[in-house]
């Protein structure tokens, strides 16, 4: 617990000062500076917390179309969401990738209130979604398209009128006109007078998705929306989200177990486990690591090809271009064999990946690694058997 400012006590304050957030710490020496013109501690740190949310929200929110900042939920003593923490730029194709359990359904049913977070702040724009009261939320959902696996299609209503349907709710005007140009646009227009019996799975997403789109949301929240649809479907889907996202302007959140839809649309991802987030960034930047690809692929190896000295090697953009196997043998008179590889794009630019094993002589293993990142290629030496 801090005290007060007294003589003697200014160094253990500073020290615990040091160990807190950035907002802490701005809070903190606010409170210090009150106390010290004479306030009461409880007085000193309401005042400074007011203040310096005044302060910080101008600079904390506007960066952000979704602001998630130290979100927790409970169902019961299980942890779904553990503290995470999120900031999504307008513009963004985020994903959020993990394992079934991991939290990430939850996590985006807390952004529109689906499921009421219990600790934590969530913000749309400068909107607080995480304190607004009933009408405040039913505007706020307003700017939030959201779709699912199942669809949810009314299957007593025409592809039109489910997608009117939002529209007349809210009592909108030139409903004709907007449903019919977003079923142009996700390229169903043919089908406004089918029921949904009578669609494929890839045009009942496309229905959904024209019905989170007619009313001009600035978010689109996708769980697991093609999760029920074969590869090539899904394909078509994700990049139909992709391409109205630039069009129309829209921040995207993906929600999905699969890296290939990451890959193929989001420009960033976050990857959760056990209600964490425990990886985010650039989409690159994120598969560019190493241990995202390795630790599944040894596991699959036969014992027999795990004696030598193993390096996994990453290439970007340049260096994924360049004849390194071939400089290897020619520099050091090795012989490596290539257990695994693969070449992708991600974000239009070129990802590599290799798996090398190489003979038992690990003395230039060092020299090798050295080589490797100087030529902008990211190693990791994995463990293997003696």
């Amino acid at each position: 617990m801090l005290c007060c400012v007294v003589a003697g006590v200014v160094a253990p304050l500073a020290l615990a000062v040091a160990s807190q957030s950035p907002r802490a710490q701005l809070c903190e020496s606010y409170a210090l500076r009150l106390q010290s013109r004479g306030a009461t501690r409880e007085r000193a740190l309401r005042e400074a917390g007011e203040g310096v949310s005044s302060f910080t929200h101008k600079f904390r929110y506007t960066d952000f179309m979704i602001y998630i900042d130290r979100v927790t939920k409970h169902f019961g003593s299980f942890v779904a969401i553990d503290n995470v923490s999120l900031h999504i730029a307008p513009g963004d194709v985020y994903g959020i990738i993990g394992p079934s359990g991991a939290g990430k359904s939850t996590l985006v049913r807390c952004i529109n209130r689906l499921e009421e977070p219990e600790d934590g702040e969530i913000r749309i724009g400068s909107a607080n979604i995480s304190a607004a009261d009933a009408k405040e939320l039913r505007k706020e959902r307003r700017d939030i398209g959201m779709i699912f696996q199942s669809f949810h299609l009314m299957s007593r209503r025409t592809v039109y009128e489910n997608v009117a349907m939002p529209l007349r709710m809210h009592k909108e005007n030139d409903i004709d006109a907007r449903v019919r140009k977003m079923l142009d646009l996700v390229g169903i227009a043919d089908k406004a007078d089918n029921y949904p019996s009578q669609l494929s799975g890839g045009q009942k997403q496309r229905v959904a998705i024209a019905r989170a789109l007619v009313g001009n949301p600035k978010i689109l929240l996708c769980d697991e929306a093609t999760s029920a649809l074969d590869p090539l479907t899904s394909n078509q889907i994700l990049l139909l989200i992709k391409g109205l996202a630039k069009q129309l302007g829209l921040t995207v959140l993906l929600i999905t177990h699969s890296m290939e839809a990451v890959k193929l649309i989001c420009n960033k991802v976050a990857i959760m486990q056990d209600g964490k987030l425990i990886k985010n960034g650039e989409t690159l930047e994120v598969f560019s690591s190493p241990e995202m690809y390795f630790a599944s692929e040894l596991k699959t190896l036969p014992e027999g090809m795990k004696h030598g000295p193993l390096l996994s090697l990453v290439f970007t953009q340049e260096s994924a271009m360049q004849p390194l196997i071939a400089s290897l043998v020619r520099e050091f008179g090795v012989e490596p064999n290539i257990l695994w590889g693969n070449i992708e794009y991600i974000d239009e630019k070129p990802l590599g990946q290799l798996l090398l094993e190489f003979d038992k002589d690990r003395d230039r293993i060092d020299e090798l690694v050295a080589y490797l990142r100087a030529s902008n290629v990211e190693v990791e030496v994995l463990p293997c058997n003696d």
